[in-house]
C-alpha cells in the first residue's frame, strides 16, 4: 500500500483527534502529524490526554504521531522527500475526493471543526479536496471527514 499520512491542524476536540488516531490505524495511516493547537496522547509531561485516549481505544499507542508547531515547514519537509501533500476543505480549487487518485506517498490535511484550513495552507497543498454536501449543512464533523477520505484513499 502507499505510504498514507495524516496532519491534523488545529483540530480543538481531544475526541475528534482520538477518533481519527482509531480511523487511522483502521485504514493503515503510517503516521499522523499533530500541528498548531491540537491535543497529543501525551502532554509535554508524559500525561495521557485521557479523552483522546478515550475515543482512540489505544491506536494512539500503534499509529505513530509527531506534534510539529509549524505546519509550513512540515508540508515542505514532506514534499522534500517526494510526500503529495492533500488539504481536505471547501474551496473554488477543491476537486471532490472520488475523483483524486493516490498515487505515491499522500499526506491529508484536516482542519479545525469551525474555521476548517486557511487560505495560505490551501495554497501550500499540492491539491485541495472536498466531500460535494448533498443536505443542508454544509460540512461534515472532522473526524467523519478522515474516515470518509482515508478509507476511500486505501481504494
Amino acid at each position: 500500500m502507499n505510504d498514507t499520512l495524516v496532519i491534523l491542524h488545529d483540530v480543538r476536540s481531544s475526541e475528534n483527534v482520538g477518533s481519527i488516531f482509531r480511523t487511522a490505524d483502521a485504514a493503515g495511516v503510517s503516521k499522523i502529524y499533530l500541528t498548531g493547537y491540537t491535543p497529543a496522547p501525551v502532554d509535554r509531561f508524559k500525561r495521557k490526554n485521557a479523552k483522546l485516549a478515550k475515543a482512540a481505544l489505544g491506536a494512539e499507542e500503534f499509529v505513530p504521531w509527531e506534534a510539529r508547531a509549524d505546519i509550513f515547514g512540515l508540508i515542505d519537509d514532506l514534499k522534500r522527500t517526494g510526500v503529495r501533500v492533500a488539504a481536505v476543505e471547501q474551496s473554488p480549487r477543491s476537486l471532490a475526493y472520488t475523483k483524486f487518485s493516490l498515487i505515491g506517498p499522500t499526506a491529508f490535511i484536516f482542519g479545525n471543526e469551525v474555521s476548517g484550513l486557511s487560505k495560505e495552507i490551501l495554497e501550500a497543498a499540492d491539491t485541495v479536496l472536498e466531500i460535494p454536501m448533498h443536505g443542508k449543512k454544509e460540512s461534515l464533523n472532522v473526524s467523519v471527514a478522515a474516515g470518509v477520505v482515508l478509507f476511500r484513499a486505501r481504494g
